[in-house]
């Protein structure tokens, strides 16, 4: 009997363990690498980090727009990621990264003046999304330009089948996702099989949060963001991107 997870956090640290390039922490897929850089290079064009600026990237992957803030010179740029394994991984490379959740930040008030949180809300509670909004505004300059992008604007149904039995499961991987995802799972089964383990998967495709962009923009505006603009995201074309300056 297989079950199921939702727990993001876990589907993080998970990531992390088993990550064989960096680049899986951005949680993209193992060929979406140029995705990832086009869509940090269309953030970077929006924010527009300079020698001025101090930058912050909640949810930072694998360290993409914090490398791209660095070679525009940027006077500082930290990240922030879920768990202490990612940011094992990150600080590797000799970037800043710390872990922190979005409602609970570790940085003084008015410490960014570009602060950028790409595909995280949507993983988070909605009951703690007004509280994180609030902690991006309290970290946030006077006058900071704020990109929180990727929201879904409608509800969605998790794209990824439940299975129960590892056999289906097997199957599944095999015919979907290819031999080396075959070849994982089945590791992970002997695993929990050698130690007497639940057979628990976590899986990084449920949808938290979503909203109208009439409803983001007020629960933004509610912990003291005001809207520049918002567009459809690049990628996926089902969410939207925002720009919100800090008043001041």
């Amino acid at each position: 009997m297989i079950t199921r997870s939702d727990d993001y956090i876990e589907y993080c640290r998970e990531t992390a363990t088993h990550a064989r390039d960096l680049h899986d922490l951005a949680l993209r897929g193992r060929d979406k690498k140029e995705i990832t850089r086009l869509i940090h290079e269309h953030i970077v064009e929006a924010v527009e980090p300079g020698r001025e600026d101090d930058v912050v990237d909640i949810g930072c992957g694998d360290g993409t727009l914090l490398r791209m803030a660095r070679e525009r010179g940027v006077r500082s740029a930290i990240g922030f990621l879920a768990t202490e394994e990612e940011v094992a991984l990150v600080r590797r490379t000799g970037l800043d990264v710390r872990q922190a959740l979005t409602h609970q930040l570790p940085l003084a008030d008015a410490s960014a003046s570009v602060v950028v949180c790409n595909s995280v809300l949507l993983i988070v509670p909605r009951e703690l999304i007004p509280a994180s909004l609030r902690e991006i505004s309290r970290i946030a300059k006077p006058g900071g330009r704020i990109f929180i992008g990727e929201i879904p604007c409608a509800a969605q149904a998790d794209p990824t089948p439940q299975f129960t039995s590892r056999r289906e499961t097997l199957s599944f991987l095999y015919r979907n996702r290819g031999l080396r995802a075959w070849f994982g799972m089945l590791r992970r089964m002997a695993w929990w099989q050698i130690t007497g383990k639940p057979a628990v998967i976590h899986e990084g495709t449920a949808i938290s949060f979503f909203a109208a962009p009439e409803e983001f923009i007020a629960m933004a505006g509610n912990a003291g963001l005001e809207i520049v603009r918002y567009w459809q995201s690049d990628y996926p074309k089902s969410r939207n991107n925002y720009l919100f300056r800090k008043p001041g």
